[in-house]
């Protein structure tokens, strides 16, 4: 079974990506006839303007392209009696919290898209938090019941123990952290969908280093889809990802490394959605504390463009930045003992 996993996992990837690569064009005529269209942020630099009327919710057809062919490869994996330990009931396992992370955070987030575009008002922020925070929860009880969970590996080193509830509490942080990080590096056209595109690249060579063969496969499952999207998204951008795409991939991306106990790498491999989210945390803090701002702008991806870097500039070298952390991410997972 190992053997056919790569092979597995490259088919599906082509296949999530031609598939949607062919639905996008009909999906984007879809999206501007109902309306829902991007609106840029008030304070956005003056560049961002041309933006205004671009369709957005990409995310909810990578969410549901993503689910089909989940749901579709579960055909091809073997039966009990053929692999025993590499059977159906292993890719439900594997497969399932992924899945309804990126399903239920995407239905989330397609609401919100749909109410901010036709209403001018989306879902409140708390609200957000709270259904990420229960999705976080459930996906954490989950892991830990069917994966055995005891602790989280730490790079170079090995199994750190900790207990039920702390597990809960990281799988929270990690979920709506990841989450609303990939919403703030939603700001750029190309950036995100870039980013997150290496970030699950890497998770499937993580997960394939902990023998989670069906959740790898599920990795490349999602960055089929989302290198689709990237190809519609790269400036100048025609279709924006939306909440529906980047809440719910953030979310999958950390309950993806939530279930191969290498959370630590998270950062690593999202680094860009760490640094994201970090400047934005520094400029309220900066602001509120002293007065001043740190940033011309937070995320920081707009203090770039603010100081003169070219849209296309700051997009390619935080690519640079998130290939290269996604490639030690994936060499420190197997350097790792885990056994």
């Amino acid at each position: 079974m190992t053997s056919s996993v790569p092979l597995l996992a490259l088919s599906g990837m082509l296949l999530t990506f031609v598939v949607t690569l062919v639905l996008f064009p009909p999906y984007m005529r879809l999206l501007r006839y109902l309306g829902i269209v991007k609106t840029p942020r008030s304070d956005a630099p003056t560049s961002h303007g041309r933006k205004r009327g671009t369709p957005t919710m990409a995310g909810l057809l990578v969410v549901l392209v993503v689910t089909l062919a989940t749901v579709l490869f579960y055909f091809f994996v073997p039966g009990e009696e053929q692999t025993p330990g590499r059977t159906r009931g292993d890719y439900v396992v594997q497969t399932l919290t992924p899945l309804l992370a990126l399903v239920s955070v995407g239905a989330l987030g397609a609401l919100d898209d749909y109410l901010d575009a036709i209403f001018g008002r989306g879902i409140r922020g708390r609200h957000k938090l709270i259904w990420q925070a229960s999705v976080a929860v459930a996906g954490g009880i989950y892991i830990q019941r069917h994966f055995a969970i005891t602790g989280i590996f730490i790079p170079l080193s090995g199994e750190w123990l900790i207990g039920g509830v702390a597990f809960i509490v990281l799988a929270i942080v990690a979920i709506v952290g990841t989450s609303n990080g990939v919403n703030l590096t939603d700001g750029l056209d190309g950036l995100s969908g870039g980013t997150v595109v290496f970030a699950f690249l890497s998770f499937a060579f993580i997960a394939f280093a902990r023998e989670y063969f069906f959740l790898a496969v599920f990795c490349t499952l999602m960055t089929g889809a989302v290198a689709a999207f990237l190809w519609f998204n790269v400036h100048p951008a025609e279709v924006f990802l939306g909440d529906s795409g980047s809440l719910a991939l953030g979310a999958t991306l950390a309950v993806a490394s939530l279930t191969t106990g290498f959370i630590a790498l998270l950062p690593i491999a999202g680094v860009i959605f760490f640094i994201e989210t970090l400047s934005v945390i520094l400029q309220v803090v900066s602001f509120k504390v002293w007065h001043r701002r740190i940033f011309r702008m937070a995320p920081i991806h707009h203090h770039f463009e603010l100081i003169g870097w070219p849209e296309e500039k700051v997009t390619i070298r935080f690519w640079l930045i998130g290939a290269l952390a996604g490639i030690i991410a994936a060499i420190l997972a197997f350097a790792t003992p885990v056994k």
